[in-house]
């Protein structure tokens, strides 16, 4: 086989009862076009798209369209190290493409697939383990050993703040895992966990490029987060910091954590000056050409190719935005008000239509909470909120998934749903009331798999975060069944 259809074959997601739920055309196309997104940024075909080596110059397009070009033939070694969900595909996709050029290497994953010369070790996602740290501690010892005239690609994909746990020197595992579990209940960003644990590690914030000097640095980066900034992905091992210690203490007061003593107390000290910062912008290793990173995949990857379906299939295709978050349930009211006006008065765009959107939903939960991810309770308010449908055909369907393939910490990667779901429990629908306390519960696993409404890829080798698309019919028949 050609490089481009060994990709396509290693980039295929199965979705458990497919057929079931693609039981008419509005629901199908929905499905197929988040399908076709993880698909889209799976590492063997973005390797595929945007590598290339040619006579010993490896050329990398960055998804803003810009090229970079390294002459590996200039350098005594090229060394690989990185981690993060997809990390695994990504060495593979990468040992293709390089072959014996490279030389030593690991990666940290909780998705491992089979490699020849890139170690592919154990982690954890999406809290850090021992054995995420040892891992960690490899992959910085390889970056540590590179010398003056060698090269450190860095695979850097989303998940990497877990699956990199190399903790700083006073701070224990069990510190790193509670402040981990108490930021990610807290309905902060991405961006503001990522502060904290940059100032709690060994390894992100710059740590790694600072291991890997003066050896050049090389990353390429999935992006999991809204704004592809390389300094939040993966908590930015080979990107310099802009936050500093004292901003990470502010995330914990914001949210009214209370974090180990340990934690507190470093973070103190590194607002009081008693700690070396993370490196920033100017600061070593960053103070010269020796460190590049390029986005390679990120959400935009993924919405151009389920907006190609979506054109395909007849819908017009509107991307909403790349860079939804916020309140999942609140961010479902939007997401079906517009489809809503699509059906009723043919704007922002007629149907039949197809209304796209990525990145990165939060739930906040209380002591309280039952089982889900931000994918399912984005579904199940879709479908509370959405008005039942009118015509045969002229319905909305709402596919909404984690591109990882795992929403929460549940086997599903998300939820597919219709107008007709939330219906007074007629013909097996769902009682309106018994869906809005699953939603008050945070507790929409349950209820959607009683409603067999969840979808299940297993892990996709890819996380570009979330992915999203609503599909507002215009008047094809629907088969009898429908919820």
């Amino acid at each position: 086989m050609s490089d481009a259809t060994d990709a396509a074959a290693d980039s295929s997601v199965t979705v458990a009862d497919r057929e079931r739920h693609a039981r008419d055309p509005v629901r199908r196309v929905a499905l197929d076009c988040v399908v076709a997104g993880i698909e889209a940024a799976h590492p063997q075909r973005v390797v595929a798209d945007a590598l290339a080596l040619d006579d010993g110059r490896l050329s990398v397009a960055s998804v803003d369209g810009a090229t970079t070009t390294r002459d590996l033939d200039e350098y005594d070694r090229v060394l690989v190290g990185g981690a993060g969900n997809a990390a695994g595909h990504f060495a593979a996709a990468v040992e293709r493409l390089l072959g014996d050029r490279i030389d030593d290497g690991a990666v940290v994953t909780d998705d491992p697939v089979e490699t020849e010369r890139i170690a592919v070790l154990p982690g954890d996602h999406p809290t850090p383990s021992d054995r995420g740290v040892e891992s960690a501690r490899r992959v910085r010892a390889i970056a540590a050993d590179a010398g003056e005239s060698d090269l450190v690609i860095g695979l850097i994909t989303g998940g990497g703040s877990a699956l990199l746990a190399a903790p700083a020197t006073g701070i224990g595992l069990d510190d790193l895992r509670a402040t981990t579990e108490a930021l990610l209940a807290s309905g902060a960003t991405i961006s503001e966990i990522n502060a904290v644990r940059k100032h709690l590690s060994a390894v992100k914030g710059g740590g790694l490029a600072r291991a890997a000097a003066p050896a050049d640095a090389l990353g390429l980066a999935v992006s999991d987060v809204t704004g592809d900034d390389p300094a939040v992905i993966a908590s930015g091992p080979l990107s310099a910091d802009p936050t500093t210690y004292a901003d990470a203490l502010a995330v914990l007061d914001r949210y009214g954590i209370d974090a180990p003593a340990a934690v507190t107390d470093r973070l103190e000290r590194g607002a009081a000056g008693e700690l070396a910062e993370t490196p920033g912008p100017g600061d070593p290793p960053f103070d010269g050409a020796g460190v590049d990173v390029r986005i390679v995949a990120s959400a935009r990857t993924a919405l151009n190719a389920a907006r190609e379906v979506a054109a395909e299939r007849g819908y017009d295709p509107l991307v909403l935005s790349s860079r939804v978050r916020g309140e999942a349930r609140e961010a479902a009211k939007t997401h079906a008000a517009v489809a809503e006006e699509c059906r009723a008065a043919g704007e922002p765009v007629e149907p039949p239509a197809l209304v796209l959107s990525a990145g990165e939903v939060t739930v906040t939960l209380g002591e309280e909470h039952g089982e889900g991810g931000p994918n399912q309770e984005f579904a199940l308010s879709a479908a509370v909120e959405l008005d039942a449908a009118g015509p045969d055909g002229a319905g909305v369907a709402v596919a909404s998934v984690d591109t990882d393939g795992v929403d929460g910490a549940t086997d599903a990667a998300g939820a597919l749903v219709d107008d007709r779901l939330v219906d007074g429990g007629r013909d097996g629908s769902l009682d309106p009331g018994s869906a809005a306390r699953a939603l008050d519960a945070h507790d929409a696993y349950p209820t959607l798999d009683e409603a067999e409404a969840l979808l299940r890829t297993g892990p996709t080798g890819t996380n570009v975060n979330d992915l999203r698309a609503v599909a507002i019919g215009s008047g094809e028949s629907r088969s009898e069944g429908t919820k």
